[in-house]
């Protein structure tokens, strides 16, 4: 026979309404009384019946979880979406919530994706693991007043926004001056988005950091259409570059690959740096020098925030800050060595 609420509480010696109460975390139970009562709770296997109890509530139970426009293999591929999903599900569980995914090729599909899920009471929040300046999903949840939290740097109503991310900008300034450390003044920036809120930051970290040494800064190289990378071989010989920061591994990956073609091997010929230190950046070789972005926080300070919203906190307009390490491997050259040489 299954273990009821009133077995619980017999075994407890407390009331059925109190192991109710404990169940939905209502804070007018000290938590004393709930340590004891989950206690009991574990020691019988019961195992409350979240169906009935978000019927009653109005609730779900789950968290939404909303990934940008699917539009292309790299982003098809890109770990850190996965990474992300499972630190925010890791989180989720701790909470008793479960995790759904929203996806798209595009805007349209996935804002009505994202309607569906709020106006059937799919979920009864958000987290959004993009900032993008064409995204119509944060002006809906915003309008709606659906309680979501943004992993990135919204591009408005910061004052209404929970948001979590890391710098971007200090980012890009560090990856940048640890190739100019190792004596690298001909210094390239890569990226294959140009609308997406870190692609800004880390460039302008970037520029911030060869202005402050007093070199020369390119204008980024942009990768979005085909032709793109045709030109790459000569803009690296007009350049006279020796190393190049890449917006994030899978792309690093890409660009050695087209430097490979090109008869440029790294990282004699060019120094290659970038950002999430995933899977990629040990999947081939040379292994890629990457900046860790820290996923499993970003995911689960999001995760906390939000249900800091369900919970009904106040929390308009915060932005927690998750900090970065840099990895050194071996796509980076030190000049300074091969002079000595």
């Amino acid at each position: 026979m299954s273990i009821t609420v009133k077995d619980v509480a017999k075994k407890a010696g407390v009331a059925t309404s109190t192991v109710s109460r404990v169940v939905n975390n209502h804070p007018s139970i000290s938590e004393d009384t709930k340590k004891k009562v989950r206690k009991v709770m574990a020691d019988m296997g019961y195992v409350p019946n979240l169906a009935a109890r978000n019927l009653g509530k109005q609730i779900s139970s789950a968290i939404g979880v909303v990934l940008p426009p699917l539009d292309s293999k790299e982003r098809l591929g890109n770990p850190f979406y996965l990474e992300t999903i499972e630190a925010i599900n890791e989180e989720a569980r701790h909470h008793q919530m479960t995790v759904a995914v929203a996806s798209a090729r595009d805007f349209d599909t996935l804002l009505k994706n994202v309607e569906r899920m709020h106006l059937q009471k799919q979920v009864d929040g958000f987290i959004l693991v993009y900032s993008d300046e064409k995204d119509p999903i944060i002006n809906y949840l915003v309008e709606k007043e659906v309680p979501f939290t943004l992993i990135g740097h919204p591009y408005s109503n910061e004052d209404k926004i929970v948001f979590v991310d890391n710098d971007n900008q200090l980012l890009g300034k560090q990856a940048t001056e640890h190739l100019i450390a190792q004596g690298h003044t001909r210094i390239l920036f890569a990226t294959n988005t140009t609308h997406e809120n870190l692609y800004f930051e880390r460039f302008f970290g970037y520029q911030k950091a060869m202005m402050l040494a007093s070199l020369p800064f390119y204008p980024a190289l942009t990768f979005e259409k085909a032709e793109d990378y045709v030109t790459f071989e000569e803009v690296i010989k007009q350049t006279q570059a020796t190393a190049i920061v890449v917006i994030d591994d899978l792309f690093a990956v890409r660009i050695i690959q087209l430097a490979e073609m090109y008869g440029i091997k790294v990282p004699d010929d060019l120094s290659v740096i970038s950002f999430n230190n995933s899977i990629f950046a040990t999947l081939t070789h040379p292994y890629l020098t990457s900046i860790d972005i820290n996923v499993l926080s970003l995911g689960k300070i999001a995760t906390e925030r939000l249900m800091a919203q369900l919970n009904h906190e106040d929390s308009n307009g915060v932005q927690l800050v998750v900090p970065h390490k840099l990895i050194k491997r071996e796509t980076v050259l030190n000049l300074h060595h091969v002079d000595q040489v």
